[in-house]
């Protein structure tokens, strides 16, 4: 059976394209910045590999999406065409809606691996040491093996590191999982939760005192939850407390 919704409508053509699985937040990590295959799927670990690059083909045919020809020794990259540049507004309301109106989140929504590379495209490397710096990051509510990770930043670069780099760890942050993302969302005031001991960090007290102002948090935190629940209350009692 042929997919789609058999109708003329701009709309529904749209959403044959962008309303398969992954396709937005695929087209998400483009925007973001990035280009090669690697780290499109860093930025949407969950994605199979297979499955991602049948993604990529489906949005290069459709005229979203064009690959440069690879070179010796070089990966192939991806950028956005013009026809793609124009989602960019969509998919920034369709995230600040959802960070409205989406549901609350469920433990299986909180993979340690997104948020590394999110916080890894938001740490401002300009007010980091101008030396090598590593952040080492520690999750309990995760899964045992899955529950610390590495931010590197030097040279105003950061990287991104699942596996021990093997370099001095800087400072270390201890948190639960959830707790750590609420924050991230700006749903919990981090300032806060780093002074009530439930974000705990270890190192020398300059960089417990500038840890802060290295996350610029979610692009998303100044957006309040909307939806009443669980998130909601912590967002509005957080709102309060700064006022």
């Amino acid at each position: 059976m042929r997919r789609g919704y058999g109708q003329y409508c701009p709309l529904a053509l749209a959403a044959e394209l962008l309303c398969e699985r992954w396709t937005v937040l695929v087209i998400s990590r483009l925007i973001d910045g990035c280009t090669q295959f690697n780290e499109i799927h860093r930025g949407v670990p969950r994605i199979s590999p297979s499955l991602l690059s049948r993604r990529l083909g489906q949005l290069e045919r459709a005229g979203l999406v064009e690959r440069s020809a690879a070179k010796k020794g070089r990966a192939r990259k991806y950028a956005l065409t013009p026809a793609g540049r124009e989602l960019e507004p969509i998919i920034e309301s369709i995230a600040i809606w959802g960070q409205h109106w989406s549901r609350d989140m469920r433990d299986d929504d909180l993979d340690p691996a997104f948020l590394l590379w999110s916080m890894h495209v938001r740490l401002d490397a300009a007010r980091m040491p101008p030396r090598r710096t590593v952040l080492q990051l520690e999750f309990t509510g995760a899964p045992r093996d899955y529950r610390r990770f590495w931010l590197v930043s030097e040279g105003g670069v950061i990287d991104m590191c699942l596996k021990d780099p093997g370099h001095e760890v800087d400072i270390t942050a201890r948190s639960d999982l959830r707790l750590f993302i609420e924050a991230w969302r700006g749903i919990r005031d981090l300032r806060g939760e780093i002074r009530a001991g439930r974000i705990e960090l270890v190192g020398p007290s300059v960089l417990r005192k500038q840890f802060p102002d290295w996350l610029q948090l979610s692009a998303l935190a100044p957006f309040p939850r909307l939806r009443p629940g669980r998130e909601r209350r912590l967002d509005c009692a957080r709102r309060e407390q700064l006022q």
